[in-house]
């Protein structure tokens, strides 16, 4: 099911549900551009015509941030479970080390990509990973960033660089890019290798992995997150006072 929040599209599928398209996206090699929604990039987005065009040119945004959750359940929606980045980039290596499947890794430090590797590898032992490739490369090395990835014949490709590069990137080669199924991880690879702490499960539950994010950098994320969170609550306080322009009567559904 797919539903309108604003003037975006969500799609409202559990993991599960995700993680199946996935995994039917790889074993028919067709592609699925999948966008993880949260508050920050919807509210960027509406001041950023190309991160705009990322996401509404994706095949499904699912829904990452516990702000969109309750944003879409005050508006009416009725929205299961949140479908994290991190989590769903775990559960699709799951998935192609049970089916063979061969993930690339594009983006993050070197040295955070190889050990992001090497964990993915030890947890996943039958795993083959096509490919990897740091995104410290420049303008001018592009063309052979995706040649590589095309070469390397790979079923999904896992982008962890920042917005907008990432969606700069992709705008300009996606209809190259051979993988089948692609999507954005931000940090999941920092993540992955243990750069970065994830916050604890109590504040996951809670939504509040940003505060999380903001105690463990606070001079670098305060401001971004204070920032998108107060933009987030204007534009849903605005939609209320304006007769609550959309509702579950905007729901649609899609294939």
């Amino acid at each position: 099911m797919r539903a309108d929040l604003l003037g975006c599209s969500v799609d409202i599928l559990t993991m599960t549900e995700t993680v199946e398209r996935a995994q039917v996206a790889m074993r028919d090699r067709r592609r699925l551009h999948h966008v993880a929604l949260n508050v920050a990039k919807f509210v960027n987005m509406r001041s950023d015509d190309v991160l705009r065009s990322d996401v509404l040119g994706s095949d499904l945004i699912g829904i990452d941030g516990m702000g969109i959750v309750l944003a879409l359940r005050m508006l009416g929606v009725p929205v299961q479970e949140r479908v994290t980045g991190i989590d769903l980039c775990w559960q699709v290596l799951s998935v192609c080390a049970r089916d063979g499947f061969r993930p690339f890794l594009l983006g993050a430090t070197p040295d955070v990509l190889h050990r992001a590797a090497g964990v993915i590898e030890r947890q996943f032992p039958s795993i083959q990973i096509a490919g990897l490739r740091d995104g410290y490369f420049r303008a001018d090395q592009e063309e052979e960033v995706v040649q590589q990835i095309i070469d390397s014949k790979a079923d999904c490709l896992f982008i962890a660089m920042p917005t907008p590069r990432k969606e700069r990137f992709l705008s300009a080669h996606k209809d190259r890019l051979s993988a089948p199924f692609i999507m954005g991880v931000g940090g999941s690879l920092d993540v992955i290798a243990g750069h970065v702490r994830r916050a604890p499960p109590l504040m996951q539950s809670m939504g509040l992995e940003w505060l999380y994010r903001v105690y463990q950098e606070p001079r670098r994320m305060w401001w971004r997150y204070t920032k998108t969170n107060v933009m987030f609550a204007a534009i849903l306080v605005r939609a209320f006072l304006s007769q609550q322009s959309i509702g579950p009567g905007r729901l649609s559904r899609s294939g």
